[in-house]
């Protein structure tokens, strides 16, 4: 049975090889989501099982942004602010809700959940008691939200768990690592299981699985033996990705890591593309994993990771039809379809908000792929 197991992995990369070979490896699909009017750079952050996509469009470098509900170039949402002058989408989920930050008439920014259709009745989310910014980071398919609350005045930020309770959220706290004033949840699964990063002393912060009961039960995922970690996502199986510092420099080093789950520190380093650094923001219910690496150049790249940390990872303009003077720098989010959102970037240095979408025949062979290990497990 095991050769007979072998032998069909085999035939099935036999296979994909040839495809990606005959068709100049061109096995997915690029579309260019465009802008907003006014606007000349974009950003797809977060693509849900439906093929929504949320992110922003802004005046790059350093100019104003609006949250944006992809659907093709020309055709995109703006999602308003709460009266303010910027907004962000960070998330989405399922339902097609949007999750995000913007800015109030006081010019203060608030974690907001957005009104999809772009009619502009976004939800203030409000924020802990003594703080008076508040940040939306993702949300869950049941509709709770992570993120932090933040004090302008003094720098403490505390990561946070929106719950939801009627027509409006009661806020739980999360705490910290040994109580220091500084965490942040970036990601919540469907189980309710959330991570994001915490200061456990001065001059380190950590990778965090916190407790969702806001008992402060939180864990350390370690680093890969520098003094710096950061967990950007976490998928429904628990699978937790993200960067860590693998302790070579005092402030570089990082690297795109896969981070042991328990806390005991088995963490995988998920290299490059040749260069000194990458970072892994999002995994999907396949343990697919995306983000972006430097190659032997020093040039940031798109790329899919090989999540066994043996180094196969995937410079993803190989691998699309992009257009010439286009180049797909980071990759931000993957669905369980396979298709990738992220940003692209021109030889000037304009961005704009992508898609990529899988061949039909590849999506046939993975998916005859993953039929097959799934009934091997069983």
């Amino acid at each position: 049975m095991k050769k007979a197991v072998s032998i069909l992995v085999l035939v099935i990369a036999v296979m994909l090889f040839a495809y990606t070979d005959t068709c100049n490896a061109v096995i997915y699909n690029f579309t260019d989501l465009g802008v907003l009017p006014s606007y000349s750079d974009s950003s797809a952050v977060a693509i849900n099982s439906n093929g929504q996509i949320a992110g922003f469009a802004s005046e790059y470098p350093g100019g104003p942004k609006r949250a944006v509900r992809f659907v093709s170039s020309g055709s995109n949402v703006d999602l308003g602010t709460l009266s303010g002058d910027n907004s962000e989408a960070t998330g989405n989920n399922n339902n097609g809700d949007i999750v995000g930050i913007a800015q109030d008439s006081s010019g203060n920014y608030r974690a907001t959940l957005f009104d999809s259709s772009g009619n502009g009745n976004n939800q203030d989310l409000s924020t802990l008691a003594g703080y008076d910014w508040s940040f939306g980071e993702s949300i869950n398919n049941d509709g709770k939200i992570v993120g932090a609350a933040y004090d302008s005045s003094s720098g403490a930020t505390e990561a946070i768990l929106f719950n939801q309770s009627g027509n409006s959220y009661t806020i739980v706290s999360l705490g910290t690592l040994l109580g220091h004033n500084y965490s942040m949840a970036s990601s919540i699964n469907i189980s309710g299981q959330i991570v994001g990063k915490s200061m456990p002393d001065w001059g380190q912060q950590r990778a965090t699985l916190f407790d969702s009961t806001g008992g402060g039960n939180n864990i350390d995922l370690g680093t890969l033996g520098g003094n710096y970690s950061q967990a950007k996502c976490i998928n429904d199986s628990g699978k937790i990705v993200g960067q860590a510092q693998d302790g070579t420099s005092e402030w570089g080093g990082w690297r795109a890591t896969l981070f042991d789950e328990t806390g005991n520190g088995s963490n995988i380093d998920l290299g490059t593309l040749g260069g000194d650094e990458s970072g892994a923001y999002w995994i999907n219910s396949l343990g697919q994993i995306v983000g972006q690496a430097y190659d032997n150049s020093d040039n940031w790249r798109a790329t899919l990771f090989d999540s066994t940390g043996n180094g196969n990872n995937i410079d993803l303009n190989t691998l699309a039809d992009v257009p010439t003077g286009w180049t797909l720098v980071q990759a931000s989010g993957i669905n369980d379809n396979g298709w990738i959102v992220g940003f692209a970037e021109d030889s000037s240095g304009t961005r704009h908000a992508y898609l990529l979408t899988p061949e039909p025949a590849t999506v046939f062979l993975l998916g005859l792929g993953g039929l097959f290990l799934r009934k091997r497990r069983k």
